[in-house]
């Protein structure tokens, strides 16, 4: 709190790579009870400050202050023996154990002697309490494997509750609901009651607002100012994260919107199978979809896009019916698909941005089935520059990318091709404020240009800023539709727990 003294310093932090400077003279500091919110655009240096923090990566020069010890430099083990604990916004458990195990990886409670067994029933004597705190609806002993990308996210949260120092959370709501990231904010308030510090980044803006004693703005490696609690809103955040005002959320279309491009007809989900869903996208539109998580949006663009098969349904691309019985199929048909995991279902992490890129229209690059390597690297080249990809070379992994640029590579393979509907499930996700928008006016070049776009989403702000048109699904049934004039968050939330609009 403000006048306390810190219990974690940061002083003057730098980290050099070769060629790029990742972190310039950063300081950053936190006192018992104090929640920090740390922001900044992808590739501002807040995962590289926080890797330093962790014991991951060992600063160039800078020193490190915990609870008034101080060292150049922390190993993992002494960041995690000072109570530090991160909640990272890419998953990061072993699916093939239980909830309690990942809790307590490393730390498990023993039994039996020099033997050292696990004792499983004190383990999940001490995660129970961390899963009511939170509230959730798995249990201790449930297989990861089981758990949904939300649920997983929920347990990242209960195993940095099993610490007590220092909290770190880093997009820690990316994959919650409404009702789940009310939930989390209530248990960092907790937190901050019981004298734990925490550091909450997060690029929904409006939740660093709620919960943020002060916040902390990085931007190219240097923290560009902070804002004391009477300081911080969304205006004033923005202006120092990006060094101007964005403009206004929505764009209406160049034009009215064309002829449907695509016709969904009575499809039936295996989630849902007694839910046939009907919906139509225009060219030139972007047509909003919106529900709850686990609604059904994702599983019916799995089935359109080919990696599920439906049980019943047709599908109409342009008036004319098809059959989608692979993602091949699609993609010859220009029906593309951005997932919601990007790093699981999007990318081939270790594989160059170049060879992301041209993967899934690898014949466009051959000559006698041979890839020529100029053709690609040049198209490659082009997609960095249209994208405003940042990276200093188009060989480089896609792992060394940030979370925006690594979604604009998602999209550069597809707009490398000839699309005619893409499907954006949860298309900003874990992406900051300036790349959002970045991807948003692509969205609406995109159906300017005739495109029909699908766009799925969980954030209030985006669904409605950005459609033309909102279709909203509960429990595997599109619960209604919304024409602009009928946008508001009371709407869209009644027509998502299936209740219609008086």
């Amino acid at each position: 709190m403000p006048g306390a003294v810190p219990f974690l310093e940061l002083l003057s932090i730098s980290k050099t790579y070769p060629g790029v400077v990742a972190l310039r003279d950063v300081s950053l500091s936190a006192a018992p009870g104090e929640v920090i919110g740390l922001i900044g655009e992808n590739g501002a240096g807040k995962s590289t400050l926080m890797r330093v923090l962790g014991g991951v990566v060992a600063p160039s020069k800078g020193i490190i202050r915990i609870d008034g010890a101080e060292s150049a430099s922390l190993t993992v083990n002494e960041a995690t023996a000072a109570g530090i604990a991160f909640v990272h916004q890419e998953l990061n458990l072993f699916d093939n154990l239980d909830v309690a195990a990942n809790v307590f990886i490393g730390r498990e409670p023993l039994w039996g002697g020099p033997l050292k067994f696990v004792d499983r029933k004190a383990m999940y004597a001490r995660v129970q309490p961390l899963l009511d705190r939170l509230n959730v609806d798995f249990r201790p002993d449930t297989s990861v494997s089981e758990l949904s990308i939300a649920q997983q996210q929920l347990l990242e949260i209960a195993k940095a509750l099993s610490f007590d120092a220092l909290v770190i959370m880093d997009e820690p709501t990316s994959s919650l609901t409404l009702t789940e990231t009310s939930r989390l904010l209530e248990v960092v308030a907790s937190l901050k009651a019981s004298g734990v510090s925490v550091i909450f980044i997060s690029h929904r803006l409006n939740e660093i607002e709620q919960c943020a004693d002060r916040v902390v703005v990085l931007r190219d490696g240097c923290t560009v100012g902070a804002l004391d609690r009477q300081q911080i809103n969304h205006d004033a955040m923005i202006r120092l994260m990006i060094g101007r005002d964005l403009k206004s959320l929505y764009v209406p279309p160049a034009a009215p919107p064309g002829s449907s491009m695509l016709d969904i007809e009575a499809m039936r989900t295996s989630t849902y199978p007694e839910q046939p869903v009907s919906l139509s996208v225009r060219k030139g539109e972007i047509l909003g979809l919106a529900g709850l998580i686990g609604s059904g949006r994702t599983e019916l663009a799995r089935a359109v896009f080919g990696i599920d098969h439906p049980s019943a349904g047709a599908i109409r691309l342009e008036g004319q019916p098809i059959v989608v019985g692979s993602p091949r199929d699609a993609i010859d048909r220009g029906i593309y698909l951005i997932p919601e995991d990007r790093k699981r279902s999007g990318l081939l992490l270790d594989v160059s941005i170049t060879e992301n890129i041209s993967l899934p229209d690898l014949a466009s690059y051959a000559r006698a089935t041979l890839v020529r390597a100029s053709t690609e690297i040049a198209n490659a080249e082009q997609q960095r520059r249209r994208l405003r990809i940042k990276v200093p070379d188009v060989g480089d992994p896609v792992s060394t990318l940030s979370g925006g640029n690594q979604q604009k590579v998602v999209l550069a393979k597809w707009l490398s091709m000839r699309p005619r509907v893409i499907i954006f499930d949860e298309p900003t996700r874990g992406v900051d404020v300036g790349s959002k928008s970045e991807i948003y006016e692509i969205m609406r070049e995109l159906a300017d240009a005739g495109v029909a776009i699908l766009m799925i989403s969980s954030d209030m702000e985006e669904v409605i800023g950005v459609s033309d048109r909102i279709a909203v699904m509960h429990e595997g049934r599109i619960s209604g539709f919304l024409d602009r004039d009928d946008f508001s968050e009371r709407n869209v939330l009644k027509l998502a727990v299936g209740s219609t609009i008086s």
